[in-house]
């Protein structure tokens, strides 16, 4: 009986052991990223698993959304504002084994910089005069104007330190400094990292994490419940929150993210270049209504390109109240007694996909017959976002302080105003927080009054994991899956 009670005894605290050595974690993501390299690529699927995990920048968004050290330990600012030196760490390698130093940071800013740069963010770079190594642990930095947001935007995915011998291969083969290493790719199914032994900085408390490509809900639901994966950071089945709350095996975490949720708008097209016919759009809206259908209540509804948590924050409601009989009136003036025909491009996202569907019926009240063509993610960014091959579109831009994408006559909306464009040069140049502010309350209004899109509503972010796992991010204040800090408890 003793050996029996002994046996039992120790295969309890073996069984207990192995749950607490539990190091590996499974999660479920909507989509698969195009390619791997985020320093040539637009889909937020991308800087989902890699930024943070596999690549590194001079500095990294943390959770609350400021910038902090990465691979610039620490910096010094000059007091005109247009000299940074950046003292970098040491030791540090990429994954190939080769060392990371100060002419990693040149190449990597120079390759942004090029003509034939492939980054999607090269904007972000434009401030910059002059890269010069001073030694391998210094770096210093130019710039032609003060530009307050330029260590923030050193945090982004796109700008990123790559190693000059992989950069070319990046998009299927990533190697960065961080600390996962890339593991596999099984094309449309996942994506597996394993833990970096050689990491410079704190050690990752996982030694593997995969992340399983599931973008329908209700395989989604079935994957959690049977186990297949662990959680999902943007849980896409908002009605099925309660049936998860229930269940004592997860945690539920309502949080905010970066994305802007709009009815992207091509300005350069007829008839959507008639600002009447974009105002009688904007009055068609009922985004209380786009949110209950498309987001069964989880989000929040908004009137320009600016997050409501964030601080330069201005009501716009009372611009463009849902009113029918002023749509069909502004419709009519446009020349539209009878409205028009146009298409909606539609990517696979549930909020657009679902949010698509109440937007027609809505936008069908007022005369403005829309026919939904949905598409992959692929073929979004090749038609819509490169080849403004579109009328109307649904989209979440979740690039954090984004605003300044309407700078940019190119970009697939085709805005760009010089007005705007001036608003975004003073707010560069602004280094005090409430001056930067007021530009952004500007800047918001511009676009607002001007309804270059169909401001919709602020994503939501819906986190589902299991009750054991810690430090997963309940917001998402840049396109991340951060897993640094992420741990399994008892």
């Amino acid at each position: 009986m003793k050996r029996l009670l002994f046996g039992v005894a120790a295969a309890a605290l073996l069984a207990g052991a192995a749950q607490a050595a539990k190091t590996d974690l499974t999660l479920g993501v909507a989509l698969e990223p195009p390619n791997l390299d985020p320093t040539a690529g637009a889909a937020a699927a991308i800087d989902e698993v890699v930024y943070a995990n596999v690549f590194e920048g001079l500095t990294r968004i943390d959770e609350t959304g400021a910038a902090q050290p990465a691979l610039a330990r620490s910096w010094e600012i000059s007091e005109d504002g247009l000299t940074y030196i950046f003292h970098l760490v040491e030791g540090a390698t990429f994954h190939d084994g080769a060392a990371f130093d100060a002419s990693d940071v040149k190449f990597s800013f120079d390759r942004a910089m090029a003509e034939d740069s492939q980054n999607a963010q090269k904007v972000l770079f434009e401030p910059i005069e002059t890269i010069e190594v001073v030694d391998p642990a210094t770096v210093k930095i130019t710039l032609k104007r003060p530009t307050g947001a330029f260590l923030f935007n050193m945090g982004w995915g796109d700008a990123v330190i790559v190693d000059p011998a992989s950069a070319a291969t990046n998009a299927t083969d990533p190697v960065g400094t961080g600390p996962f290493v890339f593991g596999d790719w099984a094309k449309g199914a996942s994506i597996t990292l394993e833990k970096n032994p050689d990491y410079w900085g704190e050690p990752a408390q996982l030694d593997r994490a995969t992340f399983k490509f599931i973008s329908d809900p209700t395989a989604a639901l079935a994957a959690l419940m049977a186990g297949d994966v662990d959680g999902f950071p943007g849980w896409p089945s908002p009605e099925t929150v309660p049936q998860i709350e229930a269940d004592p095996r997860f945690d539920v975490v309502m949080g905010s993210t970066e994305g802007e949720t709009i009815l992207g708008t091509n300005t350069a097209k007829a008839p959507f270049d008639q600002l009447k016919v974009r105002q009688a759009i904007a009055h068609a809206l009922d985004r209380q209504a786009i949110v209950d259908g498309a987001m069964f209540g989880i989000g929040t509804p908004i009137h320009t390109h600016y997050p409501p948590h964030g601080p330069a924050f201005e009501d716009l409601s009372g611009l463009y109240p849902h009113d029918l009989d002023k749509a069909r009136a502004l419709l009519a003036e446009a020349g539209f007694p009878d409205g028009f025909d146009a298409t909606l491009k539609l990517p696979p996202p549930a909020y657009a996909r679902r949010g698509g569907e109440v937007v027609a019926a809505q936008l069908r009240e007022i005369g403005i017959r829309l026919e939904i063509i949905p598409v992959e993610w692929a073929q979004w960014l090749e038609q819509v976002f490169k080849g403004k091959d579109f009328d109307l579109t649904i989209v979440s831009h979740t690039e954090p302080r984004d605003i300044n994408i309407y700078a940019r006559p190119d970009y697939y909306f085709g805005y760009g105003k010089p007005e705007f464009q001036a608003l975004m040069e003073e707010l560069n140049a602004a280094t005090d927080a409430e001056a930067q502010n007021a530009i952004l309350r500007k800047a918001g209004t511009m676009i607002a009054e001007d309804a270059v899109n169909g401001y919709l509503f602020q994503l939501g972010k819906i986190g589902v994991w299991r009750t054991k796992l810690k430090g997963m991010w309940a917001n998402q204040p840049t396109q991340a899956i951060d897993l640094t800090a992420v741990r399994w408890v008892d």
